[in-house]
């Protein structure tokens, strides 16, 4: 049961920022456990997924957002249009910006954009503090301060975090609860998402698959999961269950990256894929993996509804 309505507060906020600037990492270390993929390729995040953050005196869910960019393809204006609708629907909007990098023209195009929703509360994230000194932090906090005076908004929280090292993470927490309207429970205790599971998978399978090869596909990699069904004639104490997904690249050329010499490549993707899945549905998997060609999929209308955006 919930608190008294009066003292409990729920509602949604979502994380914008450029492409890696560590927002799926905060999602993840927020709810505490893996619900976004993260990956050192900017742009890796397709689906806004919804974290679940429950404390006794609120419920946080948190929107990821695809990394706002100017789009070169079909593909890119969907993302764009989706971060767009996003913001204009939550209760509070965190700007992630890395400590270590310093505030580009990418940064001014999303806060100038997120200076026209008038009346949603904005908070400024700092994350990525480990990698700087308290000099260049400071440095960063004033700059960011500057920016909400030249666009002509003040911010309601500017924030420096550490995901990876776990510091102010909780606060961040604090800070953005205290933000949203007071209301009841949104989601059953327990829930830490609402994304679907298929796609979930489809999410683990895509990050494993992008390991180490980062540079030669960044974002020509899909993966649909066709199905998942419990294996039948199995005992009840010792249950699998069988994965089939395809990989989806863009060029015939760029099979053999993923597959590797004498299919090494997809081996590790598959045992790499399968530890995380496992984890995330508490089940023993068999994942089988195919590869496949999707011609420029990123810019085809069609095979982009086939994969799902």
């Amino acid at each position: 049961m919930n608190a008294p309505s009066s003292l409990y507060r729920s509602g949604f906020a979502c994380f914008v920022g450029r492409p890696n600037a560590g927002k799926s990492t905060l999602t993840n270390a927020l709810v505490g456990t893996k619900v976004a993929i993260t990956s050192d390729r900017p742009q890796t995040t397709r689906h806004t997924v919804r974290g679940i953050v429950h404390r006794p005196d609120a419920q946080l869910v948190l929107v990821d957002t695809p990394g706002l960019h100017k789009p070169r393809t079909l593909l890119g204006e969907r993302l764009n249009d989706l971060v767009r609708t996003t913001w204009a629907e939550v209760d509070v909007i965190g700007f992630c910006l890395p400590a270590d990098q310093k505030i580009g023209p990418g940064d001014k195009f999303i806060a100038k954009e997120i200076a026209g929703i008038k009346k949603t509360p904005k908070v400024a994230i700092v994350t990525k503090t480990d990698l700087v000194d308290s000099k260049r932090l400071a440095e960063q906090l004033i700059a960011i301060q500057q920016l909400g005076v030249e666009l002509g908004f003040e911010w309601a929280e500017i924030i420096p975090v550490s995901a990876v090292g776990d510091k102010q993470v909780e606060l961040v927490a604090d800070l953005l609860t205290k933000l949203l309207p007071e209301g009841d429970q949104l989601y059953p205790d327990g829930d830490l998402t609402d994304e679907p599971e298929q796609i979930m998978v489809a999410e683990l399978i895509r990050e494993a698959a992008l390991e180490g090869v980062r540079d030669e596909l960044p974002h020509s990699l899909a993966v649909v999961v066709e199905e998942m069904l419990p294996r039948e004639g199995r005992p009840a104490d010792r249950p699998l269950l069988d994965i089939h997904a395809n990989v989806y690249i863009e060029r015939q050329s760029q099979k053999a990256i993923v597959i590797g010499a004498k299919g090494s490549r997809l081996k590790h993707v598959g045992t790499t894929a399968r530890k995380h899945i496992e984890a995330l549905l508490g089940t023993p998997v068999y994942l089988d993996l195919h590869v496949k060609v999707a011609k420029d999929w990123q810019r085809d209308p069609k095979q982009l509804r086939k994969l799902g955006f």
